[in-house]
């Protein structure tokens, strides 16, 4: 049975010049799941009871399904996708046009069923704790030398101490990652995640 829709979906779909068709489709397909729609960082996003099952989101050269607790899924089908290697749970089913998506109608349906089965199991993703990360010499060397950033840092949820890492981490070279330390510390401080 399907949903309610949500008008500020309405107005973001109405205003997808790229993927407008698809998001259309695969909307459709998702509330007639019986999910509960809302609009999450801008996306279509849909929901059951409040936990986030799975969001529809579209770049350059596709679209996606992009179910929050994908790794838990038995992709069978062999059609999800994990975005990097750095992300933990989502997986991602990306389509480059309308007729990917219905050919796969039901098959995407099946996934939303079992994303919500995952979802009212109560299953949880288990994610590598931030110690598993790799700390940049330069940001270890700035929490030892301050001690109100270390505290500010350690208070970050583990979410967004691992966005830092990654980010600092993922820089090449010293001079980028100093920049990045530089430009974060004051977020840090007021206890804010890289990109809140």
């Amino acid at each position: 049975m399907a949903q309610a829709t949500d008008q500020k979906v309405d107005s973001r779909i109405e205003g997808e010049t790229r993927w407008g068709v698809e998001f259309t489709r695969l909307r459709a397909l998702i509330l007639d799941c019986g999910l509960s729609e809302t609009l999450k960082w801008g996306q279509p996003c849909y929901t059951l009871d409040g936990a986030n099952i799975v969001l529809i989101h579209g770049f350059k050269d596709y679209c996606a399904l992009l179910f929050f607790k994908g790794a838990l899924l038995k992709d069978e089908s062999g059609v999800l996708i994990q975005q990097t290697e750095n992300v933990q749970a989502a997986r991602q089913i990306r389509f480059t046009g309308l007729d990917g998506i219905a050919r796969m109608d039901n098959l995407i349906k099946a996934y939303v069923h079992q994303a919500i089965e995952v979802e009212k199991a109560g299953l949880k993703v288990d994610f590598k704790t931030t110690d598993a990360f790799t700390m940049p010499d330069e940001f270890r060397a700035r929490l030892d030398a301050d001690a109100g950033l270390k505290d500010a840092f350690e208070a970050l949820t583990p979410g967004r101490q691992r966005a830092y890492l990654l980010h600092f981490s993922s820089a090449k070279q010293a001079k980028t990652r100093e920049a990045r330390i530089d430009k974060a510390v004051p977020q840090i401080l007021d206890g804010k995640g890289l990109d809140d």
